[in-house]
């Protein structure tokens, strides 16, 4: 998968998660779930990164991840069902480093 320029060189931190959620696009989410061999993201799962994004951005906390899968029409339990962990679809979305205390139950 080849990233412009732009995106080519993003920061992320020592836990892999990107340091300055403005420079997150689609582009860079399906490079990160490519490079961590999820391979290409389906339309499910890319709705959850977006709502995972929408709902941080409006909160600045992280959401039931449940109620994200639910406002897609998804099982409450579709994070395990979409992607390795909750960690990993937070990491995809271009989200901050959470904190010890939420990567505990991510």
């Amino acid at each position: 998968m080849s990233m412009s320029k732009q995106t080519l060189s993003p920061n992320f931190d020592l836990d892999g998660f990107l340091c300055d959620m403005e420079r997150w696009n689609e582009e860079l989410a399906r490079w990160i779930a490519a490079m961590d061999g999820l391979g290409e993201l389906d339309d499910d799962q890319l709705a959850v990164v977006k709502e995972l994004r929408q709902s941080y951005l409006r909160t600045g906390a992280t959401p039931a991840l449940s109620h994200v899968c639910r406002l897609h029409g998804l099982d409450p339990d579709c994070m395990t069902q979409l992607f390795p962990s909750a960690r990993e679809a937070w990491r995809i979305a271009g989200l901050p480093n959470p904190g010890e205390e939420a990567k505990a139950y991510l």
